[in-house]
């Protein structure tokens, strides 16, 4: 009988210590083949040297001991960053890859297995300042109450990328590839329009203008629509399952499953890839 691989996904942890714990225990009890985490992973509040400590030390220290203890059943971890993560932070993940213990997937793509692993960590644009993972979509519009990606700050200079790149042209070059049945896409934004992406912005107006309560990325629901990706995994809007009742959906023959969620519980989505319609979710 063919082996099932059995995988992890959460995002949105914002640097919660209790929340990775529950995570690395997880990990170490139950020894899924491959963990997904989308972005959002670092405490907001910490200062620049902290939030490198908090990487190296905490979440590096927790993976170098769960790797010395599961050895050859140490997980394949996919990461991202994410919206509020600074990208200066990026290196500190990019060392943590070097030692063995993720693979950090942003603008990436690796095989693992039978399946391809994609990352990508940029949302559209928002009302936060810090934009180091912010492009415009499709086209250099802004919704209202939003800050266009070039006039926020940035903890890494991108030059013009700000200015003239989208998510849309960002996933042409990031993806070639026609048959796309035995991938995995971690992405921080949700698909535009679904129930993934559903902020809590009822009745809000800016300038008489009603706010749009999907806030997804127009770029990624086309994408998934057009190519077909097997799976696709997203983070960001963290109360919109609260709001829909809904923390998966069905576009067409792609299972698509957020892990954001908006209480102090971790959510912890588990799946088999090769079962993707099985999936659960857990708030630990």
């Amino acid at each position: 009988m063919k082996q099932l691989t059995k995988c992890f996904f959460v995002s949105d942890l914002h640097g919660r210590q209790e929340k990775f714990t529950k995570l690395f225990s997880a990990i170490k009890e139950e020894k899924p083949d491959m963990v997904f985490m989308g972005g959002d992973l670092l405490p907001s509040f910490y200062s620049s040297g902290d939030a490198g400590e908090f990487i190296r030390s905490f979440i590096g220290g927790a993976l170098y001991k769960l790797k010395r203890e599961l050895a050859e059943r140490y997980p394949s971890i996919f990461l991202i960053m994410g919206n509020d993560d600074p990208r200066i932070y990026e290196e500190a993940f990019i060392s943590m890859e070097k030692e063995g213990l993720i693979s950090y997937m942003h603008f990436k793509k690796k095989l693992n297995g039978r399946y391809i692993i994609y990352g990508y960590s940029c949302i559209p644009p928002s009302p936060f300042m810090l934009k180091d993972w912010e492009m415009y979509d499709v086209s250099r519009y802004a919704d209202p109450g939003c800050i266009h990606p070039a006039d926020g700050s940035r903890s890494v200079n991108t030059g013009e990328q700000a200015e003239f790149g989208t998510i849309q042209k960002d996933l042409q070059k990031l993806c070639d590839e026609k048959d796309l049945s035995a991938s995995i896409f971690l992405f921080h934004s949700p698909p535009y329009c679904t129930s993934l992406d559903r902020a809590a912005l009822d009745g809000k107006m800016i300038d008489h203008v009603p706010l749009d309560v999907h806030i997804g990325s127009i770029a990624i629901k086309r994408f998934i629509e057009e190519c077909s990706p097997y799976i696709t995994l997203h983070g960001h809007v963290h109360e919109s399952s609260s709001i829909t009742g809904a923390w998966k959906e069905k576009i067409d023959s792609t299972w698509c499953f957020t892990a954001a969620w908006d209480g102090r519980e971790l959510a912890l989505i588990r799946f088999t890839a090769e079962n993707p319609s099985d999936a659960t979710r857990q708030l630990l």
